[in-house]
């Protein structure tokens, strides 16, 4: 049975209200002040309540703006019953969080018709809210399906890999690996599918499967290029396919400190390296190349370079510096790359410092997109 709380300070409106609701088959509960009307709503969640504006102690207006503050009652369809028939007092009433208004003295038929038709749009916000949580449960699955089948950390006595991967709450389309070609290269690469939700993730997943299998056919795993332009027929956008994504894909080979990387319309991938005056030296690894998935002519090339030792390689996704400040701006890329020297002047153990500075410049308390991010640390004897 559906439950509504009256909340009137006049005992005869109060009572005229209750028998008429009841004969409609709803569950009346009335208090007779603002106060004792909000401790009920705290605690039997009325899908209803019909609450007199201009009480003693607490009005309707702040019973209103209290009752719509709460997590748990913010679906209840909130009627206020006034004489205040102004369009400022109106407004007043909707900025509180008021769902209809009432005005005195109240015509039966009116009232019961809007009690039905309040009580349908607190069905369909009810039927919203389960929807809300459902697809929140099934792109927390996928996030979880989603890590399960990233890497874990690496240590090898050339390098050492440290990653984080940190979902947002929407779920976007982040995935990174690193894998052998043989005893003295590793390939590795960050990429990222545009959008957000299950349609964004199913890709990333089809791309880490297909390069962890080496089946894109008549491609050299050596040379990135190759493999950006293998992943590019394969992943062509279609009219029911909109999907393109960035990559960054590198090669490195342990016995002579080749570093050979391509790219496709991603962030750059960002060396820091430690000069014979101790000073740290950042250098921006990037190739011209479109997105995958954009055009099938698109083409791809290389670039390489020795890596000095102790040196260390970031890839990461744009969602990493695409964060809301306080102040509304974007954290950016130039202020990440600071704070990315600011914590290797640290030398802490992991990333866990560097995520924990990037959530304190959130705004949010989740991230608006996924958050991605790879270490490589290249040894002093490589």
């Amino acid at each position: 049975m559906v439950q509504i709380l009256l909340i009137d300070d006049d005992l005869s409106i109060r009572l005229l209200l209750e028998r008429t609701l009841k004969r409609q088959g709803y569950d009346v509960v009335c208090a007779g002040e603002g106060e004792e009307g909000l401790v009920k709503a705290k605690e039997l969640h009325p899908a209803m309540i019909i609450c007199d504006w201009v009480m003693p102690g607490m009005s309707g207006l702040e019973v209103c703006r209290q009752v719509k503050s709460l997590p748990d009652l913010a679906t209840t369809f909130f009627i206020l019953l006034t004489s205040l028939g102004s369009v400022e007092d109106r407004v007043k009433g909707l900025d509180a969080g008021a769902d209809d208004f009432l005005c005195k003295p109240i015509e039966m038929n009116e009232f019961i018709a809007r009690i039905r038709a309040g009580l349908r749009l607190h069905q369909l916000s009810q039927d919203l809210t389960e929807q809300k949580r459902l697809l929140e449960a099934e792109l927390a699955e996928a996030a979880e399906y989603v890590s399960s089948i990233l890497p874990e950390p690496l240590k090898h006595p050339c390098l050492t890999i440290d990653l984080r991967f940190l979902p947002s709450s929407q779920l976007g389309g982040d995935g990174f690996d690193y894998f052998w070609l043989d005893d003295d290269h590793l390939a590795l690469y960050l990429l990222d599918v545009s959008g957000h939700g299950l349609r964004a993730a199913l890709p990333a997943l089809a791309v880490i499967n297909l390069l962890r299998s080496q089946n894109l056919s008549q491609v050299d795993y050596y040379q990135p290029n190759q493999v950006l332009t293998g992943l590019n027929k394969t992943f062509q956008m279609t009219d029911t396919n909109d999907k393109y994504f960035t990559i960054w894909y590198g090669v490195y080979n342990c016995k002579n400190r080749e570093l050979i990387y391509a790219s496709a319309g991603h962030p750059p991938a960002i060396l820091l390296t430690i000069n014979s005056e101790k000073e740290l030296i950042e250098t921006k690894l990037k190739t011209p190349g479109l997105p995958v998935g954009m055009f099938p002519e698109a083409k791809y090339i290389n670039g390489s370079l020795l890596i000095d030792r102790l040196s260390k390689l970031y890839l990461f996704s744009d969602g990493i510096y695409e964060i809301e400040q306080e102040d509304g701006s974007l954290l950016g890329l130039n202020n990440f790359l600071s704070m990315i020297q600011d914590y290797q002047k640290q030398n802490l153990a992991n990333l866990d410092g560097l995520i924990s500075c990037l959530k304190s410049c959130n705004l949010n308390e989740k991230f608006d997109d996924d958050l991605s991010i790879i270490e490589v640390s290249f040894a002093e004897n490589i």
